[in-house]
């Protein structure tokens, strides 16, 4: 089992470097758009509604708004009607060195009541609903012939949850960002029943070296909404409102000279303890830990912040983000990250602005 681990803890370092290395060439961005499910695969399927067949003609509607961006380049794991192993899903988009991942699926449930739309991030929970999402979404491999790829992969496993835990700390920022900025635009834009932003164990997202999210547009199995993602309309306007999240994330996250999602591989000494020395923000960049994003408008207090000071907040439609901390040094930022989650915050994370305008943490650093 350690040798597994060892081996898994390999392949993540090798990849962040890989990507550090090719990030930087980049001139367009790149979205992998991955229709769940196809061929043999039918995923959901109630009333006539069939998950591989919705999901592929949102993908296709997607990628054809996506290409008439100048800078935006678009892959398919698959164009049509056809299976993919869930392995070679990620393996696409490592290949293609990819900005972003875009898995689209449609729910169900049996009790046919739940309804609504929810964007999924890798995570490690504990949350029965959202493991029950990523067991369905993971079952394909019962329909595959080699299954010796993913015997590594078990949550359950506590080795197996270090290696998880690396990958989705990596890119656990940008894919948040992306998750809101999809979830946003349904709720807001086409005022989907709003079920939020979760985590939950995907192979799928497992395997990528880069942001990614899976979308679940909504529950085929609740009547009116699976006549509605079976529609025309329905396509249409999933398709239109994940094209522009997915342009408005391109934007806020990615310079037309390269990515600015590039990360670095931890560098550690023969004691295996990381040396820390002070990692300014370039151009008058600074730092803030984001706590939390709500529709509710909070005043700044300590009270409303389980005790935290210098809370700032940042209206974005509908949704306000709450921000803790302003530092320009790196290092002094992860401090307050630190004591963000020691008050109960787990979910928070960096963010960098320059000149009021939101910045990657990375470019921040460049």
């Amino acid at each position: 089992m350690k040798g597994d681990i060892k081996k898994m803890l390999g392949l993540f370092l090798f990849i962040m470097v890989f990507t550090t290395g090719y990030g930087q060439g980049s001139q367009k961005f790149k979205v992998v758009l991955d229709a769940g499910h196809g061929g043999k695969d039918y995923g959901a399927s109630y009333g006539g509604y069939i998950e591989k067949n919705i999901v592929l003609d949102v993908a296709l509607k997607v990628g054809k708004i996506l290409e008439k961006e100048s800078d935006i380049e678009v892959i398919y794991t698959r164009k049509t009607d056809v299976f993919i192993e869930l392995k070679d899903r990620p393996m696409i988009a490592n290949k293609a060195d990819a900005n972003l991942f875009v898995s689209i699926h449609c729910n169900a449930e049996a009790k046919r009541t739940a309804h609504g739309a929810e964007t999924f991030i890798m995570g490690l929970t504990k949350n029965a609903s959202n493991l029950e999402v990523a067991k369905k979404e993971n079952a394909v491999v019962d329909l595959e012939d080699n299954k010796e790829v993913y015997k590594n992969f078990d949550p359950n496993n506590p080795e197996t949850l270090i290696a998880i835990k690396l990958m989705q700390e990596a890119y656990r920022q940008e894919s948040f960002e992306a998750a809101v900025a999809v979830q946003q635009g349904f709720t807001s834009g086409l005022k989907r029943n709003d079920r939020g932003v979760k985590d939950a164990p995907f192979w799928v997202l497992h395997g990528i070296a880069m942001p990614g999210i899976l979308i679940e547009m909504g529950f085929i199995s609740y009547k009116s909404e699976g006549a509605y993602l079976n529609s025309d309309k329905g396509k249409k306007d999933m398709a239109e409102s994940i094209a522009k999240s997915i342009i408005k994330y391109k934007k806020e996250h990615f310079s037309s000279g390269g990515s600015s999602l590039v990360k670095t591989a931890p560098k550690s000494n023969d004691n295996d303890s990381v040396k820390t020395t002070p990692q300014p923000a370039k151009n008058g960049a600074v730092f803030k830990v984001q706590i939390s994003a709500s529709t509710t408008d909070l005043a700044t207090t300590p009270s409303n912040f389980k005790g935290l000071n210098n809370i700032s907040k940042l209206k974005d439609g509908k949704m306000v983000r709450y921000y803790y901390g302003e530092v320009s040094d790196y290092n002094e930022a992860k401090n307050l990250l630190s004591e963000a989650k020691d008050k109960g915050y787990k979910d928070a994370f960096l963010v960098a602005f320059k000149d009021g305008k939101k910045i990657s943490v990375s470019e921040a650093l460049k």
